[in-house]
This record gives C-alpha cells, structure tokens and sequence, in this order.
C-alpha cells in the first residue's frame, strides 16, 4: 500500500479491530451515529451491482465492510483511508484490492486522481470535512468519473439544518461530536448544483445518501 500526505489517526488505528461489531450493535440500537447504516450500504450495493463488473473508488474505505461485498460480486476496487489498521482489515478481506494508505482532505494519489471510475462511494467519511471542503472535494471528483459515472455517497446527514439542530439538543452534549461537519443535505445540494445533479434520501434520524451525477 502507497503512502500520500498521510496524517495518522490514532483513534482510528485503535478502533479498527472493534468498528465493525460497534456499527453494528448502534445500527440494530437506531442509535446516532450509525442508524441506518446497513440500509445505508445496501442500497448503495443494489445500485453499483446493476452494472456488472463495475470499477469502484472507495474514499475513507475503513475496514471495507461495503468494498467488501462489491468485491465479491465482481465489482475492482481501488480504496483510500488515512488509518493503516483499518486498511490492514480492509486488505484482508479482499486481496485484490489496490489500497492507499492517505489522507484524503490532502487531496488523492496521482494513481487514483488519473484513473476513471463507474463509480465512486464514499460511506461515514465525509463528514471529517467542513462543508466547504466537502463541496471543492466532491467538485474534484467530477474529471475521474467514468461517462454516465455516478458518485454515491452515505454518511451521517439530514435532510435540513433544523432537523440536524433537533437531533442534536436530542442527546446530551457528551453524545455529540462538535468536531465534525454533518451533511445537510438540502445546502450541499444547492452548493453543487452548478456541476451535478444531486438527489438525496434521508434513511434515517440522523443518516442519509446522495446520488450525484454530472450535469448535462
């Protein structure tokens, strides 16, 4: 695995070998951060398995929990993650995988920032961005999408900023991370609309996906 502008995350190393099972255990809770997530990723899969074989970036890759699966169905994945722990679990569970071990706020490797993808996933990573790092990142992506390429993204998001402002006075201040940039969904929309056409659906409380193809 190649290295590029790589920023550690400790906390991220530590958690590799656990992220997975807590995910899980949250999801089956409805709990914040991560209800929704299975959904989340299945209808992420249900819409990248219609095109066989298809060429996939995955950013903020993790332990690979969707890669995973598309991997199985055929699908060639080439991911990115600023964790080497998650990348190592990543790995084993497809050796085929072409993985990078950086830090994407950075910007991406020339190897992937020069190939094309059918589509390009990015699931509960995003959200380490402000938002308008998270509008000039998506923007950027737009040269690596293949022809009727689509960029997919299901993160931590609402549909509205007072749907987010609810969730958040729902949980104790303790409960909640002001350290990162949740999606609203409805502005980042408006934000990319002069070089996308973005359609989002909420999942749950506090999770939701963005379907993002280019505008014509």
């Amino acid at each position: 695995m190649d290295n590029c502008n790589m920023i550690k995350s400790d906390v991220f190393d530590e958690w590799a070998d656990e992220y997975d099972e807590d995910v899980r255990i949250a999801d089956k809770n409805d709990e914040y951060p991560f209800a929704g997530y299975r959904q989340i990723m299945g209808c992420i899969y249900n819409v990248v398995t219609e095109k066989k074989n298809a060429k996939i970036l995955d950013i903020g890759i993790g332990t690979g929990f969707l890669s995973s699966k598309l991997c199985e169905s055929g699908c060639s994945i080439t991911g990115v993650d600023f964790s080497q722990d998650m990348l190592d679990v990543a790995k084993s569970k497809m050796q085929d995988a072409t993985l990078f071990l950086c830090d994407f706020a950075n910007g991406l490797p020339p190897e992937v920032k020069n190939d094309k993808y059918d589509f390009i996933i990015s699931t509960y990573a995003l959200h380490h961005l402000t938002d308008a790092l998270k509008v000039c990142f998506i923007k950027s992506l737009k040269p690596m999408l293949c022809e009727g390429g689509q960029i997919i993204i299901g993160d931590i998001g609402f549909k509205t900023r007072d749907d987010l402002e609810c969730c958040k006075k729902s949980h104790p201040p303790d409960e909640w991370d002001d350290n990162e940039h949740y999606f609203v969904f409805e502005e980042i929309s408006e934000q990319l609309a002069d070089s996308y056409n973005v359609s989002c659906t909420q999942i749950s409380h506090c999770a939701g996906l963005m379907y993002i193809v280019s505008a014509r």
